[in-house]
């Protein structure tokens, strides 16, 4: 369930409101099958550089938009109001590439007067060149912008028509009370209702979208659509109740399989990473010798209906990700090759502790871990199992001596955008990846990592970037083998025959963007 339906303020746990959001709104660009950015609000754009180095985008919007009271039409006005907004709410930073962001992010750190806020804010590299031609102006380069268009719904156009003059607490009041058709939309759907203490949020169909999906012969758009959060869910479909559910047990996919059972590839990777500050894993060369250690088609066999085995970090479905020439000089699996280099390394006298999330998931965990405990000790590496409900705070936790505690842990990492940035950020020294790699060798191969990663976000030519990220995720996983993929998950879930088009994202969404009722059956 949402936490807000404010698309521009969102919170830090943005990811429960994506459902919401993507059904109901639309971002300039749009992703297509392939997961390449086409036309989404904009029917077309041109990108420039200043004399000073900044990235200059010109988005030309569809004249075709109207917001869902069927009157009010998109403009780029909306576009300015709703930045500005996202630039004061609570993921501010996601902003930042904007020209000018900076200085505005500083004013509200330090707690600077509205005014001088205010004043900054206009200066944001954001402007309204008349109604339908919006200028977007980037502190630097980016070759990720476009893609995180589509997705990130903070840079959503907001309804500025409908939010002029009111006070703030009119605004919260506006989003997150929906009522008399508002909040606005631009999607095939509006919120009608959201019931907190039901947890369930009612969809109706807006009939003024100019993104409704085309219908077959005899289909219709569904007029309702209710979201519930269940710990039943399945319960429920087996009744009729519901006609969509998402398999969240990777143990019931291993019996026997429904014949509506639905599978969905994500952008996401599954991957072991090393403590790197704790010996005997502080040498890069033992963390290599343990990814050669590892047979991926062994490890999922049996485990999920279909799996797709890795061992590089980008998806095969990402624009930019590694040819399969690259990917065979990254780590792979060499059992003879890591049973001779782990062959009387100092420190693996002891077992490795291994801690992984508890509880139950579409991502076979439990088996993961016992089978990468066994394929290890094939090499001669005894491994402990830690299941551990405070997961984040077991392996950020560390020892006396200063090094985390654990010694390998396990991860899921799904992308926010359809681009190899948003895999690398993770890693990057303010990245979350507590593996402690930035102190290795004086931080240099980070350093390093770095410097590749904002090279390519810079490059305009993707064959150019594709390269750059290429070596960044030779430094991350062979160089220092920080961490080792294992595979790309899938989602998998049920839906009726009298739903068509319903579907799971590649980030790992339900997506309605498609939906229609299938023709009703025809009456004896």
């Amino acid at each position: 369930m949402p936490t807000t339906l404010d698309w521009n303020h969102s919170d830090p746990t943005s990811w429960v409101n994506y459902p919401i959001m993507l059904a109901t709104q639309r971002g300039l660009t749009t992703l297509g099958v392939d997961n390449s950015v086409q036309p989404g609000l904009a029917e077309r754009w041109e990108r420039s550089r200043t004399a000073e180095g900044q990235e200059v985008y010109t988005f030309h919007l569809r004249r075709d938009v109207l917001w869902s009271d069927g009157v009010t039409p998109l403009s780029a006005e909306d576009f300015v109001v709703g930045w500005h907004r996202a630039l004061q709410g609570r993921e501010r930073g996601e902003m930042a590439d904007l020209a000018g962001a900076a200085e505005v992010l500083a004013l509200q750190e330090q707690g600077a007067p509205a005014e001088q806020v205010r004043a900054a804010l206009a200066r944001v590299g954001v402007e309204a060149l008349d109604a339908h031609t919006l200028r977007v102006t980037l502190a630097r380069p980016r070759s990720y912008f476009l893609a995180r268009l589509a997705n990130v719904y903070l840079f959503f156009p907001a309804p500025s028509a409908d939010l002029a003059g009111r006070t703030d607490e009119q605004v919260r009041d506006y989003f997150d009370r929906p009522r008399d058709g508002r909040p606005l939309s631009l999607g095939p759907y509006r919120v009608e209702r959201w019931d907190r203490a039901g947890e369930r949020v009612r969809l109706v169909h807006n009939p003024y979208s100019a993104f409704s999906p085309p219908l077959g012969p005899g289909e219709r758009a569904a007029p309702v659509l209710t979201l519930m959060k269940s710990e039943i869910g399945s319960a429920l479909y087996e009744r009729e109740r519901v006609d969509f559910v998402f398999v969240d047990s990777a143990v019931a996919l291993q019996g026997r399989r429904p014949k509506d059972l639905q599978r969905e590839s994500l952008l996401s990777t599954y991957f072991l990473a090393f403590n790197t500050e704790r010996p005997p894993l502080d040498r890069p060369e033992v963390r290599r010798a343990l990814a050669r250690a590892i047979d991926r088609e062994a490890l999922l066999k049996g485990l999920l209906p279909a799996a797709r085995p890795s061992h590089v970090l980008l998806p095969p479905e990402l624009p930019g990700a590694a040819t399969p020439e690259e990917a065979t000089r990254l780590p792979h699996f060499e059992p003879e090759r890591a049973r001779a280099e782990l062959v009387g390394v100092p420190g693996l006298e002891r077992p490795l502790r291994l801690v992984y999330r508890a509880g139950d998931s579409f991502v076979p965990e439990v088996a993961i871990a016992e089978r990468l405990a066994a394929q290890l000790a094939e090499v001669g590496v005894r491994v402990t199992l830690d299941a551990r409900a405070d997961f984040s705070s077991e392996v950020a936790r560390r020892t006396e001596e200063g090094p985390r505690a654990y010694d390998l842990y396990l991860r899921r990492l799904g992308a926010d955008y359809a681009h190899p940035n948003t895999f690398f950020t993770l890693f990057e020294r303010t990245g979350n990846h507590q593996t402690g790699w930035e102190t290795q060798q004086g931080g240099e191969p980070l350093a390093r990592f770095e410097a590749l990663l904002e090279e390519a976000d810079a490059e305009p030519d993707a064959a150019r970037a594709r390269t750059l990220y290429g070596q960044a995720q030779a430094v991350l996983l062979d160089e220092m083998a920080v961490i080792a993929p294992l595979y790309h998950p899938d989602r998998y879930f049920r839906t009726r025959d009298s739903l068509r088009g319903v579907d799971v994202d590649p980030f790992n969404f339900l997506s309605l963007r498609s939906l229609r009722l299938a023709p009703a059956p025809e009456v004896p």
